[in-house]
């Protein structure tokens, strides 16, 4: 089957969100445009990679240079659920980053999971047998939204034992700090 790249430029609505429970969650990145909508599922912990670097990214490009619309802090962001059917497309391997100066757009590429998890395709000069990709275009305040309902996203799941740091269940759990007294 040929690679897929699915491109917005720009998504009417670019968000993270999940489904399910704390400690159960699965994590989408969900881009959309009119009726064309895409989920692609990833770890909590690249949503937070992907929040830290696009924030330092576009905490760079604003002391680099400036005259980025909108990239400032954004004090409003979409705190709606993902967009039904959330049906996945592929399962995120490696994501990548950058900055177009001519359009002044960030770019987001997700990659799907392939067997070797160091390789990340060029989408220019890729073939067929390439991983499936998700790239999304978009404003520097398109992107701080972003990054903040990411962030929030991340910090709903399990609260923090206060011992190991390690998340809490509902039952608790058996705490390496504590001599694996059961809290």
């Amino acid at each position: 089957m040929p690679r897929q790249v699915i491109l917005f430029d720009p998504p009417e609505r670019f968000v993270v969100g999940t489904v399910g429970q704390p400690g159960e969650r699965t994590f989408f990145l969900q881009a959309r445009s009119g009726s064309k909508l895409v989920a692609v599922a990833l770890e909590k912990t690249q949503v937070s990679v992907l929040a830290d670097r696009l924030e330092e990214l576009l905490d760079a490009l604003a002391a680099r240079t400036s005259g980025i619309p909108g990239a400032e802090d954004v004090t409003s962001s979409d705190i709606a659920p993902l967009d039904a059917p959330i049906v996945e497309e592929f399962r995120v391997g490696a994501l990548g980053l950058g900055w177009n100066g001519e359009t002044k757009r960030l770019i987001i590429e997700a990659h799907a999971i392939t067997e070797d998890e160091h390789e990340i395709p060029d989408l220019e000069q890729g073939d067929d047998s390439d991983p499936d990709v998700l790239r999304v275009r978009l404003t520097a305040a398109a992107g701080r939204a972003f990054i903040s309902r990411a962030r929030t996203v991340v910090a709903a799941g399990r609260p923090p034992c206060p011992f190991c740091q390690q998340p809490l269940d509902p039952t608790g759990h058996i705490c390496p700090r504590a001599n694996g007294y059961h809290r």
